[in-house]
């Protein structure tokens, strides 16, 4: 089992920056990929960026150049770092494991919000 608990939401102006975390504990060499998804109110969930146990990473197109995903590999920490925030970004991020089961992404955490204001 994966534990993901996501942190650093919250509420910002637009233009403005946020760093989410997800802090990965349990069966951590089970571990894949990890990625950020995210959901906005009656919409579906939909991928934002993902970095894989090599290092390589991916981000959504319309947020390339202002997102940017890492992690600390010591204290099994992913980030992702959102800036120029536009209203549009507002949604619940989701940290998202991959353990190689074949099903894609297999565990999620809870979420935390993000609201951008005009």
């Amino acid at each position: 089992q994966v534990q993901l608990v996501e942190s650093g939401g919250g509420l910002v102006q637009a233009g403005g920056s946020l760093r989410l975390s997800c802090a990965a504990s349990g069966r951590l060499f089970s571990i894949f990929n990890m990625g950020w998804f995210r959901q906005a109110p009656g919409k579906e969930r939909e991928f934002v960026a993902k970095i894989t146990r090599s290092g390589d990473t991916d981000v959504r197109d319309d947020a390339k150049g202002r997102f940017t995903v890492s992690r600390d590999r010591a204290s099994y920490t992913m980030y992702l770092q959102m800036n120029s925030l536009k209203p549009e970004d507002t949604a619940v991020y989701y940290c998202a494991a991959d353990s190689g089961s074949g099903l894609g992404f297999d565990y999620w955490g809870q979420g935390t919000q993000v609201t951008v204001s005009s």
